[in-house]
């Protein structure tokens, strides 16, 4: 099953998250399908593609529940 997540990148204390999508039982550090943006948690600013977001889920992609938040945030992807 396939999963829209974040992966962790920056330094300590200076986190920021890219937001992949992986397949669910991969470690998090490992390979990827896709990478569909950025969060920065810090400045609360995030960039996803949208469109590709919707196709993955359409696919059958399950977001996590921060991603979830963040696309709900952004208001262009329904997620259920």
């Amino acid at each position: 099953m396939l999963s829209i997540r974040l992966k962790n990148v920056g330094k300590k204390h200076q986190r920021s998250f890219r937001v992949i999508v992986q397949e669910s039982h991969s470690k998090l550090q490992g390979k990827f399908l896709e990478d569909l943006g950025w969060w920065n948690p810090h400045t609360d600013k995030a960039d996803v593609k949208n469109d590709r977001a919707k196709y993955w889920i359409e696919k059958g992609a399950q977001p996590s529940q921060t991603v979830r938040q963040l696309l709900d945030k952004q208001g262009k992807v329904t997620t259920s």
